[in-house]
């Protein structure tokens, strides 16, 4: 049975991983006949956002602890990430990937990554194994890899700023997806567009489909 690394970066589209993302691409890799580990960086959150409001709350929470929530605490620190392990590891969206895994939200092409997250990628890479992305997460990829064929949907001014990055963005709409060859990178919009959650879904298992396929 394949196994899949899947990369948390929280818990809640604002401030974290996605749910619905990271939910259905761990519900995509168990259909599909494979099995998942979830993995999140033990750092602190950027911020937290209360997720009513949309405000900042005064309050400090931990990447690892919180994406817990989502992996019903079967979870482990990034840094334990082995590529040798695994056939392949995935990226859900959410605000989280772009501001606890890197700061691409708040420095745009000067963003850093996180290096577990960094080394995670290119570990994968270097073992020529796939790497899936969903959403922004993209973002974290390109500024990682440099040279690699993504995709985040439409958004024209996030698409600028990933090709000044050096990697060479596609648009696409609801469950396509695009495969740079050279890196063995998966990239599908999700949430950058205006979605629904059989949409996210249909994102999901095309990239879990595709990396399955390409492991």
């Amino acid at each position: 049975m394949k196994k899949i690394a899947v990369v948390l970066a929280g818990c809640g589209v604002y401030d974290g991983a996605e749910i619905h993302e990271a939910t259905l691409t761990m519900l995509a890799i168990s259909q599909q006949g494979a099995e998942y580990q979830c993995f999140a960086p033990d750092v602190k959150q950027a911020h937290v956002v209360n997720h009513l409001t949309g405000e900042e709350m005064p309050e400090s929470r931990n990447v690892l602890v919180e994406a817990a929530r989502i992996a019903r605490g079967n979870i482990k620190p990034l840094s334990e990430y082995k590529a040798s392990d695994f056939d392949a590891i995935v990226f859900p969206g959410g605000f989280g990937a772009a501001k606890n895994l890197c700061t691409f939200a708040f420095d745009g092409p000067d963003c850093s990554v996180n290096p577990d997250v960094e080394s995670a990628i290119r570990s994968t890479v270097v073992a020529e194994k796939p790497v899936g992305a969903l959403c922004i997460s993209p973002a974290l990829i390109t500024k990682v890899l440099g040279d690699v064929e993504v995709t985040i949907g439409q958004d024209a001014g996030t698409a600028a700023a990933i090709e000044k990055l050096g990697a060479t963005h596609v648009a696409t709409t609801h469950g396509e997806i695009v495969v740079d060859n050279k890196y063995k990178v998966v990239t599908t919009p999700c949430y950058m567009l205006d979605a629904t959650i059989s949409q996210i879904a249909d994102g999901a298992n095309n990239v879990v489909a595709k990396i399955l396929e390409m492991a």
